[in-house]
């Protein structure tokens, strides 16, 4: 029993020379470690001066506001309106310009000249038509026509005068119907012709207002190239008029060549129908004439 206490007494002598824990003292608290002081000088290492606790964000300096001034709009430019681009264009855009302008008013002048010509002559073909359609002979056809003015009565009096020939010399008789027919075709073609005249301005403005506008689109965006080699700078301020002249110039022809087409296909297909009726006509004129001739015939007139 001594040896033993001796023993363990020896152990806990040699334990903390040898820095070993006791095994006995490992349920022992440590001692707690005390604080360290902060350090009394206000520079660092690197000598810069230490931020105070709890500063943060917002001990940050503010943004000087005052130095930034306030930015202006840019002044308007000079071409803001088509007014003033086509004031300020080249002369020879502005040619180009005024002669598509001059091409659109003919258009529109063609376009109102033909609806009223167009308008009476569709109005007297019908009136001719109801009283060819009323009569029963070619000769009631063509008194119900005097005092009528249109290709209607000149066919109508053409066939009646072809018709009393034949009955005035019988040996004319075989040939009236072809003679008749032919007659009627070229009244016919006179009044299409008629109608048809001043539509060709349509398609001449048509076909060539777009490559007028483009010869000033060329024109314009040629001054372009011109202001920048002048200049010595490409900014938009130098090159944009030129442009919009450019621009404006096709715009203005394609404004000239798009109702002239229009215009140009309505007219002819109203002539078109016109000349339609006038076919019906004829035939109905033909048909009485065809009457005639057989009555003629049938009273031994063509023997």
């Amino acid at each position: 029993m001594v040896t033993a206490r001796l023993l363990l007494v020896l152990a806990l002598l040699a334990g903390p020379a040898f820095g070993q824990t006791s095994p006995l003292g490992s349920g022992l608290a440590e001692p707690p470690a005390q604080p360290v002081a902060p350090l009394s000088d206000p520079l660092d290492r690197a000598g810069l001066p230490q931020a105070e606790p709890g500063a943060g964000a917002a001990a940050a300096p503010a943004p000087d506001t005052a130095a930034v001034a306030p930015v202006s709009p840019a002044p308007a430019g000079g071409h803001g309106d088509l007014v003033t681009i086509v004031s300020q264009a080249h002369w020879l855009v502005q040619a180009v310009m005024a002669l598509l302008a001059f091409a659109a008013l003919v258009a529109l002048t063609v376009w109102l000249h033909k609806t009223v010509e167009f308008a009476l002559a569709r109005r007297r073909l019908a009136q001719a038509l109801r009283l060819v359609g009323n009569a029963t002979t070619l000769d009631e056809a063509a008194r119900a026509m005097d005092g009528t003015r249109g290709p209607g009565a000149e066919m109508a009096r053409a066939a009646a005068q072809e018709m009393a020939l034949a009955l005035d010399d019988p040996a004319l008789l075989t040939g009236t119907r072809d003679r008749t027919r032919l007659l009627l075709e070229r009244i016919e073609a006179g009044a299409a012709l008629r109608l048809r005249a001043g539509t060709g301005v349509l398609g001449s403005i048509a076909a060539t207002a777009p490559f007028i506008g483009l010869f000033g689109t060329v024109f314009g965006i040629m001054n372009s190239f011109i202001a920048i080699a002048d200049s010595g700078t490409t900014s938009l301020a130098v090159v944009a008029p030129g442009i919009a002249e450019a621009l404006l110039a096709t715009a203005i022809g394609l404004a000239a060549a798009i109702p002239a087409v229009l215009i140009h296909n309505l007219l002819s297909r109203r002539l078109a129908g016109y000349r339609h009726r006038m076919t019906d006509l004829a035939a109905a004129l033909e048909a009485l004439q065809s009457r005639a001739l057989d009555r003629a015939v049938a009273q031994g007139r063509g023997a």
